[in-house]
């Protein structure tokens, strides 16, 4: 059985990306920092529907931290073949004149810094197999420019950057890398949306005429999981019903 370590899984997207890996027949990693409950109850979910799932705790943007967890997934379920990098942080707006380096670098921790540690981690497995998946969750809002998230479009762009040059780099040793990037998809640390990007509004644009779920992103990362998918590298995927 494949093992999948998706990271920030305890909730979200992440831990319905998690559900999904396991009825697809992966054996789940389901990472978490702070919220154990949460990632013991998608186990838990995981483990009623007869697939196969255990909770790992582990802050991936730190370097002991993340090499650790990598290590244990491979002790008690086996070496990582898809690395799914899921896990974020709050994106707040903030004004260019109010912008500072520490706001830019609190999401390059996130998506440079943790996605570098992790492929790093999983990386000699992967080259000794001859085969490994490396998805990351990027997002649309870098071809959406929104005023006010510069820091969190930087990151992401570089993210997807990042990608392109690992699929070029890792390919001749049979490891796929693609990012995942959806739009707007309502999870719970959406509640307190800003008025200003209200559903109703960002609903009128999209032409397929509704709002993503989790599971319409789970489905594309599960296809870049797959059989299915073994001829796709250095993409960018994006998932939000034509919006952009």
């Amino acid at each position: 059985m494949s093992v999948v370590l998706v990271t920030g899984a305890s909730r979200g997207l992440g831990a319905v990306i998690a559900r999904r890996l396991a009825a697809d027949g992966l054996a789940v990693a389901v990472n978490y920092r702070s919220d154990r409950a949460g990632a013991e109850k998608v186990v838990a979910e995981i483990r009623a529907e007869g697939g196969a799932a255990e909770a790992f705790a582990g802050d991936v943007t730190d370097e002991g931290q993340t090499a650790d967890l990598v290590a244990r997934v491979a002790t008690r379920l086996g070496p990582v073949e898809v690395l799914v990098v899921n896990a974020t942080r709050p994106q707040p707006s903030v004004a260019v004149e109010e912008l500072t380096w520490q706001d830019h670098l609190d999401q390059l921790l996130f998506f440079v810094k943790s996605p570098t540690l992790l492929v790093q981690a999983v990386l000699p497995g992967m080259r000794e197999r001859g085969r490994g998946r490396v998805i990351q969750i990027g997002s649309d809002i870098v071809d959406r420019k929104l005023p006010g998230m510069s820091a969190y479009i930087a990151a992401k762009a570089a993210q997807h950057a990042m990608t392109q040059t690992w699929a070029r780099e890792l390919g001749p040793y049979g490891i796929t890398v693609n990012v995942v990037a959806p739009g707007w998809i309502p999870v719970e640390r959406h509640a307190g949306a800003d008025e200003a990007d209200s559903l109703a509004d960002y609903l009128a644009e999209v032409p397929l005429g509704r709002m993503g779920t989790p599971a319409d992103v789970a489905a594309t990362v599960s296809f870049l999981a797959s059989d299915g998918g073994a001829f796709v590298t250095g993409q960018r995927v994006t998932v939000n019903g034509g919006h952009t």
